[in-house]
């Protein structure tokens, strides 16, 4: 393919808390993404281990330095010379908390960048079952872009993908690609995982590449799959369905460039202050 075009894989996964079955069927997804022209491919959110106690990722988590999946991730990505966005790692740190760490890995084998989930999912679900990410995760605090072959990438976790400033900040950093690997709920994302995607592209005149889990994992949970390609123009040019599988999809970035200057409005922001208005009191029904 020429320089603006490649192939970019994502892999949709059932994780559960046997990590080597994990990491097998990752190595899979690599490998059949790879086979089909895949350039980068993009894994998703806690693709080596997923179960619903705190308690349980905890004793399970290791310290980068020690992590069996992120050293097998790299290996995969040397052996077939392709670069790897491994979604997310639970990682043991310094501190009680762990960290939800993405890996952007070359095709040399080594860590191109590091980023740490920004927002913490804390909610209630329908159905009374209660998620509270921030008990159990140190935030990250910094944004990243990173530079590949092909394009630069915005990178970004799940959660994430319901704070627009975020993605704005990442493309007017010249992120041309947005990536939300993600292990999205049952129930939020039938509701509103699609939405959010195609917002994030249009809103930005990017790609969004968002890998995903699906299926049932231990301790009662439940993600939404549904891995998607989406262009800037929020078309959607590969989904998965419920179950694991690999999708692929052509980049353009030609396909950047014409959106952004057909509708140039990340260049278009300005400063302002809410200011809330009072009620008049012509407005109040008469006594």
């Amino acid at each position: 393919m020429s320089s603006t075009r490649f192939v970019v894989g994502c892999v949709q996964l059932n994780p559960g808390d046997d990590q080597q079955a994990n990491i097998e069927r990752a190595e899979e997804g690599v490998r059949l993404a790879v086979s089909r022209g895949a350039s980068l491919v993009v894994l998703p959110e806690y693709v080596s281990f997923l179960h619903a106690s705190g308690k349980a990722m905890r004793s399970h988590a290791r310290r980068e330095e020690n992590d069996l999946a992120l050293q097998r991730f790299r290996e995969l990505a040397q052996a077939h010379a392709n670069w790897i966005l491994v979604g997310s790692i639970a990682l043991a740190t310094e501190h009680e908390k762990l960290v939800n760490r993405c890996f952007l890995i070359s095709a040399q084998g080594t860590v191109a960048a590091r980023y740490d989930k920004l927002h913490m999912f804390d909610a209630t679900l329908p159905g009374g079952r209660e998620i509270s990410e921030s008990s159990s995760y140190l935030a990250g605090h910094r944004a990243v872009v990173a530079d590949t072959p092909w394009a630069r990438l915005g990178l970004s976790i799940c959660y994430d993908v319901r704070f627009p400033s975020l993605y704005r900040r990442l493309a007017q950093a010249g992120a041309e690609i947005l990536a939300v690997p993600s292990a999205f709920t049952k129930a939020t994302g039938t509701l509103h995982w699609r939405s959010l995607l195609q917002a994030r592209a249009i809103e930005n005149g990017a790609y969004v590449v968002a890998a995903a889990t699906c299926g049932s994992h231990p301790g009662g949970h439940q993600t939404h799959g549904h891995a998607m390609v989406i262009d800037p123009d929020g078309q959607v040019l590969a989904e998965a369905g419920d179950e694991p599988e690999v999708i692929c999809a052509t980049i353009d970035l030609a396909a950047v460039a014409a959106a952004r200057a057909r509708i140039p409005s990340l260049s278009h922001d300005r400063a302002f202050q809410v200011e809330r208005a009072p009620i008049s009191e012509e407005h109040h029904d008469p006594v």
